[in-house]
């Protein structure tokens, strides 16, 4: 992939709850983009060491903070997001940060969130990818075996991130309906 991923909370704190990052920094270093509201929620003061670790992230050029300027076209459809549109609900901040940019800047979106995105990965035709997918591709690139990954997928589940499968052996086992 040679595409900016721009993460929204949920899929990148995954590994940020976990302390594991080096995942993301293998297969994507460089190339994360975190919004703007996607910082502000990672850096609430009640876990403070979540924002360290993202700092870490940015500090280590891995990824990096894109602001949403007003008057511009990632603007518009943010609010347009957040607000909720005639016939649409809204969504959270990071998720229309996310959708915003990486709809304007042709980019990957990552996200966990499917209930939120699902209408505008089809409106907008927008790539997608999840914590499952980031963790097959990384197998696939040989960084992780699948006990490894169901090592990873349970500390996130211990974490209370919410997985689409009990492991990630079932994860593979049935991806093709997870994707």
């Amino acid at each position: 992939m040679t595409d900016d991923l721009f993460f929204d909370t949920d899929c990148l704190s995954a590994f940020l709850w976990i302390n594991d990052t080096n995942i993301l920094h293998e297969l994507y270093g460089g190339k994360i983009v975190l919004p703007e509201p996607v910082y502000q929620e990672l850096s609430s003061p009640n876990i403070p060491h979540i924002k360290q670790r993202a700092d870490a992230m940015i500090s280590s050029n891995d990824a990096s903070v894109k602001t949403i300027y007003t008057g511009t076209e990632e603007y518009d459809l943010y609010v347009e997001l957040v607000r909720g549109k005639k016939g649409q609900k809204s969504i959270g901040r990071g998720e229309a940060g996310g959708i915003a940019l990486a709809k304007t800047y042709n980019g990957i979106l990552a996200s966990n969130n499917y209930k939120d995105i699902a209408p505008y990965i089809e409106k907008y035709n927008l790539k997608h990818i999840d914590t499952g997918q980031i963790l097959v591709e990384a197998l696939n690139k040989g960084l992780i075996t699948e006990a490894d990954g169901n090592n990873i997928w349970n500390k996130m589940l211990v974490k209370k991130r919410k997985l689409p499968a009990n492991t990630f052996s079932e994860y593979l086992l049935n991806q093709q309906k997870y994707v």
